[in-house]
C-alpha cells in the first residue's frame, strides 16, 4: 500500500509541504533505504546538497509533528497507517541523530528515546556528542533534563584538557568548563587538569582578598 503524508492528516501534510526539497530528500532517501512504503512527492532539486542547520530545524519540526500525530487517539487511522506513521517518525529521528549538531535537537532526541525507554538509542546519542561543538555541549550541560545534562557532562569530561582550558575565557561556558576540569582531575586523574584547577583556585583566592 502506498501512503502519502495526506493520509495522516492535514497538519502533518502541511508541515511536510513546508520542507525544502533538500530536506524532504533526506527523509525520502532514508525511507527508501529502510524499505518504507511511503511516497511523498519527490524533487530532484538539491538531492545531493549538504546538510545544514535549516534542515536540522525543519526535520526537528517534522519529527515533533509525527510524534504528536502518532500519540493522538484516532479510531479512523488504520493499523497499517499507524505502523507506517511510527516508521516514518523513527526514520526521521534516525536522520536527525546522524546529522544534527544542535543542542536543542539533541535534547529532543534524548527525551524521545527516554519516553520510549530506548536506552540503546540514548547510548548512541551519547556517542554522537563527540561530533558536537564544545559550546553546544556546554548548553546541554545546563539543561533541566537530568539525562541530557548527564550525557553532556560525561562528554565534556572526555574532551582534551586544552579544549576545556579554551572555554575558561567564555563568560557563558567558563563555569561548565571548570566543573569538567575538576572532574578530569578527580575522576580521571588528569595531572594537567589538576594543575589548572589549582591555579584557578589560587586566582579566586587572590581575588577574594581584595
Amino acid at each position: 500500500m502506498s501512503l502519502t503524508m495526506e493520509d495522516f492528516g492535514g497538519h502533518l501534510a502541511s508541515v511536510w509541504s513546508e520542507l525544502r526539497p533538500t530536506t524532504r530528500g533526506l527523509v525520502e532517501r532514508a525511507l527508501q533505504t529502510t524499505g518504507a512504503a511511503t511516497s511523498p512527492a519527490r524533487s530532484p532539486a538539491g538531492a545531493n546538497a549538504p546538510y545544514d542547520a535549516r534542515s536540522d530545524h525543519e526535520l526537528s519540526r517534522l519529527l515533533a509533528a509525527l510524534d504528536e500525530r502518532s500519540q493522538e487517539p484516532d479510531v479512523s487511522l488504520e493499523a497499517e497507517k499507524e505502523t507506517q506513521l511510527r516508521h516514518i517518525a523513527d526514520t526521521c529521528a534516525a536522520v536527525l541523530q546522524e546529522k544534527t549538531r544542535s543542542a536543542e535537537v539533541f535534547a529532543q532526541l534524548v527525551r524521545r528515546a527516554e519516553s520510549q525507554r530506548d536506552y540503546r538509542r540514548i547510548d548512541a546519542l551519547a556517542d554522537a556528542l563527540a561530533g558536537f561543538a564544545p559550546s553546544e555541549i556546554c548548553e546541554l550541560a545546563r539543561s533541566q533534563d537530568v539525562i541530557v545534562r548527564a550525557l553532556a557532562n560525561e562528554a565534556l569530561a572526555q574532551f582534551p584538557t586544552s579544549v576545556l582550558i579554551g572555554l575558561l575565557s567564555d563568560p557563558v561556558d567558563s563555569e561548565i568548563a571548570r566543573d569538567s576540569l575538576r572532574r578530569q582531575a578527580q575522576d580521571y586523574g588528569s595531572e594537567e587538569a589538576r594543575q589548572i584547577v589549582n591555579a584557578l583556585a589560587q586566582v579566586d583566592a587572590s581575588g577574594d582578598e581584595y
